[in-house]
């Protein structure tokens, strides 16, 4: 049997700032929580999908996707949408559907309590995951304790540096399930442990977020989570493209870019690395990297047994459009839009405590 590992504290991951004082209350009610999903493309006007963007409450995306699939009577693989959003949430977000324009009508059907339909648009693609560009956030804090100047000074920096790309704690399942799981398939090395395709995706990249946060906690510990350090590769911010510098060609307008959040360091998503990977990490950013691979060796060995391909992602995203208010001496209203992939709950942890409870929200 293989060796497992240890699931420890998510809250122990390093922070930008050390770990916040302040305590507050996140999802006190749906309304508190409010995701808009930017779709970054105008869909064409013809084909046979059928853009649908929906408002839901209290509704998680595939809750929503296996609706349309009864009320449509449309198979599941004939439902597109580009991200999960939240359950405990008000949120805008876009399906696919394939479907005769003839039988647009059924959409009436969909008008019930928690979910409404905004807007279609036919495409001649479906909507694949990924395929948005941002998601737009209103949330309000409830129940806050602690220093209001702390909070401000925090949210500034996090404007001027950036977010420290964690995966959030959603990824993990409540009570960090779907770690516990990856513990015996790990040890058992059987695919009887999770049965079906989106169950073991849903392991697979746990492992791999898992790796990663670990990975990104130590960068930070260490300060060059975004400093460059030769053989690291980088990221365009808000692509899914990565580079790397030739050795000694670092310059000042590299580092421009890179302190202007223009460009970003990344960290391994880890799985099988072929040799011939121009996207690998050399000389110290490697050694960083081979030090946190053998920690979590076990899970390391099961993504490439599984046959899941290595790849990056960076460790810090870029907050747009931040704002916040204080509607009482007790509740902080913030607006902010992040690119697709980053999680509002990294944000938040870095501002104040949330409970468990809270961060799921259900």
């Amino acid at each position: 049997m293989a060796q497992t590992f240890e699931i420890t504290d998510p809250a122990a991951l390093a922070y930008l700032e050390g770990k916040p004082d302040g305590q507050a209350q996140l999802k006190a009610e749906p309304a508190d929580f409010r995701v808009d999903e930017v779709l970054g493309f105008t869909p064409s006007g013809s084909g046979e999908h059928l853009f649908i963007q929906l408002r839901k409450t209290n509704l998680s995306t595939t809750e929503v996707a296996r609706l349309l699939s009864k009320q449509l009577r449309v198979p599941d693989r004939g439902i597109g949408y580009a991200g999960m959003k939240d359950r405990r949430a008000e949120t805008t977000q876009w399906f696919s559907v394939v479907m005769d324009q003839a039988r647009e009508a059924e959409l009436e059907g969909l008008q019930q309590s928690g979910l409404e339909v905004l807007q279609c648009h036919r495409n001649s693609r479906k909507l694949k995951t990924g395929s948005h560009k941002a998601n737009a956030f209103n949330i309000v804090l409830r129940g806050f304790s602690g220093s209001r100047e702390e909070v401000e000074l925090r949210l500034h920096r996090l404007q001027e540096a950036g977010v420290p790309n964690y995966f959030g704690q959603q990824r993990f399942g409540r009570e960090l399930s779907n770690l516990k799981q990856l513990q015996r398939y790990v040890v058992e090395e059987s695919d009887s442990v999770a049965q079906g395709r989106v169950k073991r995706g849903m392991l697979y990249s746990a492992a791999r977020a898992w790796v990663f946060n670990h990975l990104l906690s130590r960068r930070l510990q260490m300060g060059n989570w975004n400093r460059y350090l030769e053989g690291d590769v980088l990221n365009l911010a808000g692509t899914q493209r990565s580079f790397v510098v030739d050795p000694g060609a670092w310059d000042d307008k590299l580092q421009g870019r890179l302190d202007e959040l223009d460009i970003h360091i990344t960290g391994i998503l880890p799985g099988v690395q072929s040799d011939q990977d121009k996207y690998a990490t050399r000389g110290e950013p490697a050694d960083i990297e081979t030090v946190v691979l053998e920690e979590f060796a076990s899970l390391v060995a099961a993504l490439c047994r599984w046959g899941l391909q290595a790849d990056r992602r960076p460790l810090r995203f870029r907050v747009d459009d931040l704002r916040w208010g204080w509607q009482t001496e007790q509740e902080l209203e913030l607006a902010f839009t992040l690119p697709r992939g980053a999680y509002a709950t990294s944000l938040l942890r870095e501002v104040c405590q949330l409970t468990e409870a809270s961060v799921f929200g259900e």
